[in-house]
């Protein structure tokens, strides 16, 4: 465990219950007796997070991109070990947090007292620091605007092979999705089909949901490894096939830095995309928990979070919102969106073989 001798002051991890009695200032001056921070985030802007936060607080903070598997692994056997090294935690795995992190008393999350009232009440327990929108997304060198409308379109021999999208068997965040789906959006996604095809959906399937998902399995999409690889498969310069992708907010920088040409589909019924979330967690037996703290407190505004807004994902804190200048334009188009909802994140963690093992069954190439 990292060496330091923590002041009487330190906050602990029981929190402070109202706003009134929370004081920034006292927990600054107690972070900075604490040793350094290391923060982990599946995004490398958190080296430049830390960096600024460190300038801004005077208290040091190391940034490390880590994936989040990488993440739960690390937080828990160093915690086994007695050795804590990481002192945050920026998870882009909700589900592990809830199913693993959390229960299991590796991590604890901590919502700011003073800025609770601006942030979700979905997305305080636990906290969830930034929304990840994945889009559908079409080519505007071949389209003049997306040549869907309904999103039971991408299971239509028209677009069979044409829909380009991570392989749900590699990448969880999609089996989430399929069960968020289920469990939140299943009669939005009836009745997307009875409006598309004029008559109910009759299925032996055990929902709208699994329906859907089998028929897009069913479909060949184009499978890939990264957003990076869908979004060109999509709109990469000189691409001439008509393909449809669901691809991270994020890729529509690489319009101005790679000349792709993505457009944002809006306007699909029932929703254009999902989001993703990422948590926020405090490392339980770290020797810094008020730096700790006030590293959450600072990516909870504007300012902390401002490198991700960039990229499309939208603080929780109602008060901060994307800059005009985003490549994507998903600002306007939120609502449209399946947002994240972390009371069913268990049961996402609890099904998710179950969903590769269906995804898996009626995939075909």
């Amino acid at each position: 465990m990292k060496t330091g001798v923590l002041l009487a002051l330190t906050l602990g991890f029981t929190g402070v219950a109202r706003a009134e009695d929370f004081d920034i200032e006292a927990l600054i001056a107690a972070a900075k007796a604490e040793p350094p921070i290391t923060v982990f985030d599946s995004t490398g802007k958190i080296v430049d997070m830390a960096e600024a936060f460190t300038a801004k607080y005077g208290v040091q903070a190391t940034g490390t991109k880590t994936k989040a598997t990488a993440q739960l692994e690390t937080i828990i056997r160093e915690a086994q070990s007695g050795n804590v090294q990481g002192d945050v935690s920026l998870i882009s795995d909700v589900p592990a947090a809830i199913g693993q992190l959390l229960p299991g008393g590796f991590a604890e999350s901590w919502v700011p007292p003073d800025l609770a009232a601006d942030i979700e009440p979905m997305a305080q327990n636990p906290l969830l620091v930034v929304s990840s929108p994945n889009v559908l997304a079409f080519n505007t060198a071949l389209y003049e605007a997306c040549p869907i409308t309904n999103i039971w379109q991408l299971t239509e021999p028209e677009w069979k092979g044409k829909v380009a999208m991570q392989d749900p068997l590699g990448k969880p965040s999609y089996t989430d999705w399929f069960n968020q789906m289920r469990a939140h959006a299943d009669d939005r996604l009836r009745a997307a089909y009875e409006a598309h095809y004029g008559k109910p959906l009759e299925t032996d399937k055990g929902s709208a949901t699994e329906a859907f998902v089998a028929a897009l399995a069913a479909n060949g999409p184009l499978l890939t490894d990264s957003d990076s690889a869908a979004a060109e498969a999509v709109a990469a310069p000189g691409q001439t096939e008509p393909f449809i992708g669901l691809v991270s907010a994020a890729k529509f920088r690489d319009n101005a830095g790679a000349g792709f040409t993505l457009g944002l589909c809006s306007g699909i019924d029932p929703f254009i995309g999902f989001a993703n979330a990422t948590v926020g967690l405090i490392v339980k037996g770290t020797d810094s928990p008020n730096a700790a703290r006030l590293f959450i407190h600072y990516v909870m505004t504007a300012e902390g979070i401002a490198p991700q807004a960039e990229d499309g994902k939208l603080s929780s804190n109602r008060t901060v919102g994307l800059p005009a200048d985003e490549p994507s334009g998903i600002s306007a188009h939120m609502a449209e969106v399946l947002t994240y909802n972390p009371a069913t994140g268990l049961d996402d963690w609890d099904t998710r073989q179950d969903w590769q093992d269906f995804w898996r069954l009626h995939h075909q190439r």
